[in-house]
């Protein structure tokens, strides 16, 4: 396995740093990947080329991935400039990657008293969704049930039970975790680019 230099050094202090955070000792590393430590050793300092049949043991004795090892550290995967997607009195901004956090989509959404609502519009999806108001009240419609949730305050809730979110009075501002099937439930109708 040839790497550039760089990515080189990353996996070494990403082999490293995982052995120290879980207080190993380079024996400990060693005899969990079946490597002598004197190549374990080298392989963390530099004195050692790195091959992808040591790279795998030392992966899973770590409770890591060879992807999770290897993957870029390039600014563009840390700064997420997020693009507002609109409907009708909803904005929306995507705030996770691609991938998402763990699965999962982070989003931030402006709810106006604009945006439809009423029991037609009542979702339901596998999962449980999950939002916090940062401002405004959001008034949360589970079922027969309404619930106005205030800044600071947080919902979490079965999205088996019919639902909709929506502003109370004025426009309010909620931060949400939302698994694949409630990103796709309540994300997928919007323009987002």
């Amino acid at each position: 396995m040839t790497q550039e230099p760089a990515v080189d050094n990353l996996i070494r202090q990403r082999i490293r740093g995982l052995r120290l955070s879980r207080g190993w000792s380079l024996e400990n590393l060693a005899a969990k990947c079946q490597l002598s430590p004197s190549t374990l050793s080298r392989i963390e300092t530099g004195h050692r080329r790195i091959a992808l049949d040591q790279l795998l043991p030392i992966a899973r004795a770590l409770g890591t991935t060879l992807d999770a090892l290897v993957e870029s550290a390039e600014d563009e995967d840390i700064v997420i400039r997020p693009q507002p997607g609109h409907s009708p009195g909803l904005t929306t901004w995507i705030l996770s990657n691609e991938d998402g956090l763990y699965g999962k989509t982070v989003a931030k959404m402006r709810i106006t008293p604009e945006r439809p609502g009423g029991p037609a519009l009542l979702g339901v999806h596998p999962g449980r969704d999950w939002f916090t108001v940062l401002s405004g009240i959001a008034r949360l419609q589970l079922g027969d049930r309404t619930i106005l949730v205030h800044p600071g305050e947080v919902a979490e809730f079965s999205t088996m039970v019919p639902h909709s979110i929506g502003a109370h009075e004025s426009p309010v501002e909620i931060l949400s975790i939302l698994n694949h099937d409630g990103g796709r439930a309540h994300l997928h109708d919007h323009d987002h680019g």
